[in-house]
């Protein structure tokens, strides 16, 4: 496990460079380190025998996210896709530069890599678990920062999606959140059903 411990030790340093901070305890704390850890403590509860390329994926899977903004892209339907797609590569890029000079073996970069690019969602078990930990990390610590900025109809119709998104084992899991009021309010009209 050392060579893991090595690996996430690289990607926690550069995760730490965000300089965008969220309080942890009182303490102010690289956002994208906080959600990165917060993943891969996820992953752990949710699958305790997570393979090591899983392991990586969950703590690499936002590198060097804040270099790369939404607002660099068209605020459009495309223009969200096409900034997910290009981050999600970029993402996979950096990990696969950190899993090569540590001396990890092509293949096991290549896991990794097609993890965090989410391949193959709907028939990968790990990549489908890789995507409930992200949505829960983010109803958990982003949540209460990225809905208020944004019309709620539109914060709804985002939680209804990503609920669709995540399994029946991540839905458990995020009903089990500590949510605040606000997160609670719009997580159930999100959840009613729709009238006809």
């Amino acid at each position: 496990m050392s060579r893991t411990a090595d690996a996430l030790a690289a990607f926690d340093a550069i995760n730490a460079e965000d300089p965008q901070r969220i309080e942890v305890a009182g303490v102010p704390t690289p956002r994208t380190l906080v959600h990165a850890r917060s993943v891969s403590q996820w992953i752990e509860r949710l699958h305790p025998q997570a393979s090591e390329a899983l392991l990586l994926a969950a703590r690499a899977h936002h590198l060097r996210r804040w270099e790369h903004p939404r607002s660099q892209w068209p605020m459009t339907r495309e223009g969200y896709l096409r900034w997910r797609l290009e981050l999600k590569r970029i993402h996979a890029e950096v990990a696969a530069g950190v899993l090569g000079a540590l001396g990890y073996e092509p293949e096991l970069i290549s896991r990794v890599g097609a993890l965090i690019r989410r391949e193959r969602l709907k028939l990968d078990p790990e990549a489908h678990a890789l995507e409930d930990a992200i949505c829960l990390a983010f109803l958990e610590h982003d949540f209460d920062h990225f809905g208020p900025q944004h019309d709620p109809a539109k914060v709804i119709a985002i939680v209804r999606k990503t609920w669709a998104k995540m399994s029946e084992h991540g839905r458990s899991a995020a009903l089990t959140l500590s949510l605040s009021d606000y997160a609670q309010s719009i997580v159930a009209q999100a959840l009613a059903p729709t009238q006809a």
